[in-house]
């Protein structure tokens, strides 16, 4: 599991930090679950993904066909995912954003948003707000995020970030919270879906993840 920095002053420095403690890979290499099944009935154009981490959604989204661009706070996980890209011989573009700051410019037929989560510095519903601004007339928008996760893990929010606030609605709960026109959104998925973790004990955990995608007219 990610360990966090006390000591980060930004999100750049938590998520370095992050990355620092693992050379191989910090998270599986595979895409997402979840966003595997949700993207399967959309047709391939331009697409974007937030927090991508070191790479493994945008890998999935260009061997299906799509214009991705890769975003993340991260030097090291955008050097590990372009080295991924470089090995697996796909074709992608990553970008430096602290998003609380910046965003990539222009719309895209896709964005994807999935486990958009950090204990400090990131005002998720915001970049989520304007993620959606991000999305092209006919586009999607696609946010994965952990709505429960199991007690092994303890208390979500770490004392050493007592300011933090970190927030996991279900689909609906966000869906509300986002507030976007109705007459240029619709709703074509909503769901809680269900998987188990099995830590280093032996024990098992259940994580509950909310999947909200919104398709705009």
């Amino acid at each position: 599991m990610a360990r966090f920095d006390p000591t980060a002053r930004d999100a750049r420095e938590l998520w370095e930090g992050v990355y620092a403690q693992h050379h191989g890979h910090v998270w599986s290499g595979r895409p997402n679950a979840a966003l595997v099944d949700a993207v399967d009935d959309l047709t391939p154009g331009t697409a974007l993904d937030l927090g991508c981490g070191e790479g493994g959604d945008v890998l999935f989204l260009a061997r299906r066909g799509w214009t991705v661009t890769g975003v993340d706070v991260s030097d090291t996980a955008l050097a590990r995912a372009r080295e991924h890209a470089a090995e697996a011989g796909v074709d992608a573009r990553f970008e430096r954003h602290d998003l609380g700051v910046s965003f990539p410019a222009g719309t895209f037929d896709l964005v994807t948003a999935s486990f958009l989560h950090s204990y400090a510095f990131l005002d998720r519903l915001a970049v989520l707000r304007r993620a959606a601004a991000a999305v092209a007339p006919g586009g999607t928008f696609l946010v994965i995020g952990h709505v429960t996760r199991p007690e092994q893990l303890g208390p979500l929010v770490d004392p050493a970030f007592p300011d933090a606030v970190v927030d996991l609605p279900g689909p609906e709960e966000l869906r509300a919270a986002l507030d976007l026109p109705p007459a240029d959104w619709s709703p074509t998925r909503s769901a809680l879906l269900e998987r188990t973790t099995t830590f280093d004990d032996g024990s098992t955990g259940v994580w509950q993840d909310g999947v909200l995608r919104l398709a705009r007219r």
